[in-house]
Order: C-alpha cells, then structure tokens, then sequence
C-alpha cells in the first residue's frame, strides 16, 4: 500500500459526457463504475429481497422490474463517486483477469444440489424462494396429510438449514441464512434453472477479482492493480467457493468495493472536493452495513469501521460522519430485516454473535473516549504519543509472533458435546489421528493460510503490515492526515486477524478455508505493496535488471506457491452429476405423494431437495424416532393413513441402505437412484490435493396398506 496520492477526478461525468472522457480517465471511470454500481446493486437488491419476501412478492412480474430500478438507482449514484485514472492497459489486464476467472469457475463449477454443505443449503434455499416467493416458506398441512401429522412426537418439516416454525394448523418452514444470497441465486434460477445457479457465483467472482484489483490500483498504485487481481484469481480456497453456490461470491465484491470506496473518500476529504468525499463515503457505508443481509459476518467488518470514523472525526475530515452514519443504519436496517428472515439462524449462532457484539461495544466506547478526548485537547500521555509509531509496530509483530507460534504451545478445544465435536472425532478416526472431537484446530489457522499462499508471502505480509503501522502513527503524531489506506487496512486486516484468531467452522479442509475469504486477498495486497516498494525501492538505487529481478522476485513469492497449491485443483468439479442424481429421483415421485425420510442420510440431505426442487410434499424424522423401532413403526402407519384418506401416496426414502425400509415391514424397494460422484477430501491436518469418492444411493418404498 502506497503512501502516495494520486490525481483523480473529484467526480464521474454521467453517461452523456463519456465521449469527453480519453484515455487513463475513461479506464478509470469504466471499471470504477462497474465496481461500485454492481456492488450497490447486490446490496440494494439483497434489501429488496428481504422486504418482498416477508410479504410474499418475490415473484418474477415484482422483483425484475423493482431490481431493474434498484440497478439504475446503483448506477446514478456509483456515477458521483470519484473516479482514480487508470492506464488502459491495467484497466484492459483487470478485466481480462475478470473474464478469465469468471469463465474458469464457472466452466468448472461444482453441482452441490443436496444440502450436505452450505452451498447446498443455499441452492435449496433458493430454489425455493423463486418458487415459493416468501420466507418463511409456507406449507400447507393438508398436503402433508393434515395438522395431526405434524403433532406426531418425532415427526417433522424440519432438515438441516430448514427450520421448521409456524403451528401444525399453519405450518412454515424458516431457511437457515439472511436472505440475500438466496435471493440473488433464485434470480439466477428464474433466468435459468440450475444452470444459471450454478454459473451466478463464477460471474460474482469475476466481479470481485475486478474489485480487488481496483483496490490495489488504488492502494498501491495502477500498474500494481492486475498483479493483486491475479494473485486473487489464484488462490485456491478463493476459486473453491467460486465454483458454488456459497454467499462468498455475493459479499466478495461488495466488501472490495467498500474498501475502495473508503478509500476515494479518504483521498478527496478536502476542502476543494467536500461532495466528493462524502459520496464515497455514503457509498461504502451502505455496502458495509448493508452486507450483513447477504452474510451475517459483515457484522465483523461494520464493528472495524467504528475506529476509523473515530480518527476521521478527531482529524475532521469530511467524509467521517457521512461514513458513520452511513454505515450505522444500513447496517441496523440490514441485522433488523435478516432478524425477521432469519431470526432461527441468528438464534443458533447466538454463542458467536454475543462476543461480537461485546466487541463492538468496547470498540465503540473506546472510540468515543479517543474523540471527546481529542475535542478536549486531551490526546494522551506524550510519553505514548512520542513512541506511538513504535508501539504499533511492535504491537504487529508479536501478533504475527503469537499467531505463528500457537501450533507450538496451544491446543483449542470446544465442548466435546458440540455436535461439530462428533463429527471432527469421526474424522480423526479415519485419517489416523489422535481422536478428540473437541478440538477446533483454531491454533492451526495460520498453517491453513501458508498451505495455499506459501510462508514467505506470509512473512512478506507481516513485513509489510508492521511498516504501515509505523507510517501510519507517524503521521498520526506529525499531525498530518492519516494516509488513505488506513481506513482500508484496519477493515481487511482487523477482519484477517480475527478470523485467524478463531475461525469458527468446523476444521475439514478445503469446506474450512471458507474462513480465509477476506484473510487471503488480504494478504495478497500487502505482499504487492512490498513488491511496489521493492521496486520504487531499486529503482533509485539499483541497475535496471537487478530493479527487475527483485520486483519479480517478490511476485514470484507470492505467485509461485499460490499457484503450485492450486494447480491440482484446475479442472476438477465437484459433485459432478449429483443433479442428474437428484433428477433421477424426483422422476420417480408423482402428483399426490408425500416423502417420509426414514434413515439418518435421508434426512440430512434430501426433505428440502424433494419438497423444493422435485415439488413433492416431504417430511422428516427425527434421531430420537429413529432410534426407537416400535414407534416409527407406529408414526409411519399414522402419517400412511393420514395420506391415504386424502387420495395420496406416502413413499418412505431411505439413502444409507434399505435396512431401514425392510425394518418397517417393506419386502421390497424401488432403487431411486445409484451412482457416484467425486467430493472434496475432508482433511484435518494437511492440505487436500484430490477429489473422493461419494456414493449416492436412494431406495423407495411404500408402506403396505
């Protein structure tokens, strides 16, 4: 990150001044606009969602035409945000390096229909709003047999991220995440089936590889920009969530357009170009507030922003309450709509959001005592004052120290009660390992990252976080205005170390490297920022060809690893025929049926699959009706009769094995569907390089009359 500004236009002629515009500031103005207007659009889009879905009119003949308004409404106000000039051939290479990433993911997306991980879960869930129209989903208790099934003791709506709410009279069912990600993909699915679906997050990537290496045009320089955006584009667990329908690809581009938002803000917070600065700063306050309807952990990086509206408004600088206030109520809107949408998700996370949020209260109250103080004439001791550049320094360092070292002499662990707990101590059994499932390997998160990015990045990094931090509290105590770049590193890097701090997922790689989406690009802007100091650097001091070598040299620290990681994951797609697997299955199913889950498989993975994307009624059951034989015996004879006195059909799924089915008296089974797909690896301990096999295998039957 350089400490350099540089020229920009305080302001983004319209559309109909475009051909006044040449060049480096056409560049400029084409990629900036498509960053920030597309970046508002899923915000914007994503709030919509949330407020047609609550009344039930998220329908197609509703949602294009009010999204279509929302996307004129984000372009008229991504066209005021200041615009930084770029030379065209760096704006040509960002938008290559879109296309490119973009056309990858997708050409090798993943086909994740059941809902055994979050990508599945959110495919479902979007399937089912495009086709239900509202959240919570409406189910009508007839077409399950009648609200006297739903009061069976073990008899259920609910599967895993699909809670099951309302009364047996009025039954509901709530899915598990806010609501943007879903809405976004069900418009995809409206557009074009499962298909689309599946290509939306690859466009989304594109999208965001652009952001970011806008971002590094303007932290670092324009020339640096195609280099943080390849280095992006390369990053495995980045290209592994781009393949799915993760919330990853949504909040992505949203989270790198905030940032250079803040930092166009930062840059033209002066006298002469005050409008300027406070449209960049409305723009990334309601793409960081707002980002909390597409994924909940933006609360994170809403709570990092508080401390750079404190030292924008002890500087007074002009941008800091627009960006306050900003950012204070689209966030406060975003939580307040993803609580009526989402209220059973945010209870179950309660034990992570409470720390959250008790942060944000420390925060908060630290901040403020820094501002009263400063408006008092009380900056603090000047002991403390005179070191400050020194002490963040240090401060940096052992964090780094601290964070590599823990595998040395930590070992996290959570309840052994937690269910993650048994799932962990079942993969330790298979793999060889110690079993003991309430480890969270939380001390481990900094091996993760050297697995796809290499340790010398990861050094390079450090290096060039504890120089900033200098440089930011010398000018700080010089009394000059804090570089632009200050608000941007303490969002991303404030982000990356609390994540790294505790990850807080269950630790089976490549599904846990989720955890290192703001982590990873992160660290590929600091790595470039030493190599643009490398060469500014040489350049001055050095022949030409040694100027070369080290610049390349530290690119190719960053890139060589990256890549090397990477490459056994090029062309593989994950679950590849799990929807020709599940089409297969609902082939099977006719008007009239009701589907009962009978085994522990089927009802983890397949009640919101037949109830949402094959359009056939279905219910669960429960571990505890499971486990007792007589009474599922009984409940399924109750939920058959129930059926049949309505004219339909109840079909018992089963997907470990049939024993299940002959258990409940059934001579014989339908094979619904039998095949194999390949999965990712689930590996604790080192980093997955193959795909595995993953048996799907589905038998039918129908209880006897």
């Amino acid at each position: 990150m350089s400490s350099r500004e540089h020229r920009s236009y305080p302001y983004t002629p319209d559309t109909g001044d475009l051909p006044l515009l040449r060049g480096e500031a056409w560049s400029g103005w084409v990629v900036t606009r498509t960053v920030m207007g597309a970046a508002l659009w899923l915000v914007l889009g994503a709030l919509a969602a949330a407020v047609l879905a609550l009344v039930g009119l998220w329908q197609p003949w509703v949602a294009l035409p009010v999204l279509l308004v929302l996307g004129a409404v984000a372009s008229r106000l991504a066209a005021r945000v200041p615009v930084r000039p770029l030379p065209v051939w760096s704006a040509t290479l960002l938008v290559l390096l879109a296309v490119g990433s973009a056309v990858w993911a997708g050409s090798t997306h993943s086909e994740q229909v059941l809902p055994r991980r979050d990508s599945g879960s959110y495919l479902q869930s979007a399937i089912e709003l495009s086709t239900g129209h509202a959240r919570p989903i409406q189910v009508s208790a007839d077409s399950v047999g009648g609200p006297d099934v739903l009061g069976i003791d073990g008899v259920t709506l609910a599967s895993p991220a699909f809670y099951a709410t309302g009364t047996p009279q009025e039954p509901t069912i709530q899915p598990q995440f806010p609501i943007g990600t879903s809405a976004w993909y069900s418009v995809a699915y409206w557009l074009g089936g499962a298909t689309a679906a599946f290509w939306a997050p690859a466009v989304l990537w594109g999208l965001a590889v652009l952001a970011i290496g806008l971002l590094g045009s303007l932290l670092v320089g324009p020339r640096w920009g195609p280099l943080a955006a390849l280095g992006t584009a390369l990053a495995f667990p980045l290209v592994h969530v781009a393949r799915s329908t993760y919330s990853e690809p949504v909040s992505l581009p949203v989270l790198a357009a905030a940032l250079a938002a803040l930092v166009l803000a930062a840059r033209h917070a002066t006298a002469a170009q005050v409008a300027a600065a406070r449209t960049a700063a409305l723009v990334a306050g309601l793409l960081l507030g707002g980002a909390i309807v597409i994924r909940v952990d933006a609360l994170r990086e809403v709570i990092l922003v508080i401390p750079v509206v404190a030292l924008a408004l002890v500087q007074r600088r002009a941008h800091a309450t627009v960006l306050g206030v900003a950012t204070g109520v689209s966030a406060v809107v975003a939580f307040g709509l993803t609580w009526l949408t989402s209220s059973q998700y945010l209870g179950s996370i309660a034990g992570s959001l409470l720390p959250l949020v008790a942060l944000g209260v420390a925060v908060g109250l630290a901040s403020t005592v820094v501002v009263v103080g400063a408006r008092r004439g009380r900056p603090g001791g000047t002991l403390v004052h005179a070191w400050l550049p020194r002490l963040l320094a240090g401060a940096f360092l052992l964090v780094g120290v601290f964070l590599a070292s823990r595998p040395l002499w930590q070992v996290v662990r959570q309840s052994a009660a937690d269910s993650g707990a048994r799932v962990v101590a079942g993969l330790q059994s298979r793999q060889g390992l110690p079993v003991d499932g309430g480890r969270t390997y939380d001390e481990q998160s900094l091996v993760w990252m050297a697995w796809w990015v290499g340790p010398i990045a990861l050094a390079l990094a450090l290096l060039a976080l504890v120089v900033l931090a200098h440089r930011a509290g010398s000018a700080w105590v010089e009394g000059r205005d804090l570089p632009s770049w200050v608000g941007p590193a303490v969002v991303a890097v404030g982000s990356t170390l609390l994540t790294l701090y505790r990850p807080g997922i269950t630790p089976d790689h490549p599904w846990a490297d989720r955890r290192l989406v703001v982590a990873l690009p992160a660290v590929v802007l600091l790595v470039v920022s030493c190599a643009a100091v490398a060469s500014r650097w040489s350049t001055r001091r050095l022949p030409y060809a040694v100027n070369v070598a080290v610049s390349v040299g530290v690119a190719a620290a960053l890139l060589v690893p990256t890549a090397l990681a990477t490459r056994p994951h090029l062309d593989e797609r994950v679950e590849l025929g799990e929807l020709a697997a599940v089409d297969t299955v609902c082939r099977q199913l006719r008007a009239g049926d009701v589907v009962l889950m009978v085994d522990a498989r089927a009802a983890n993975e397949w009640p919101q699959v037949v109830r949402g994307y094959c359009g056939v009624p279905a219910l669960s059951t429960t571990t505890a009706l499971r486990q007792d034989p007589p009474r599922l015996a009984r409940a399924v004879d109750q939920v058959a009769s129930a059926v049949d006195s309505r004219g339909g059909r109840l079909v018992l799924l089963a997907a470990d094995s049939t024993q299940a089915l002959t258990g409940l008296g059934l001579d014989t089974a339908v094979v619904g569907v039998d095949t194999v797909v390949r999965e990712d690896a689930r590996l604790l301990e080192r980093r997955p390089d193959e795909l595995v096999e993953l048996p799907i295998r589905v038998w039918l039957g129908t209880p006897k009359s």
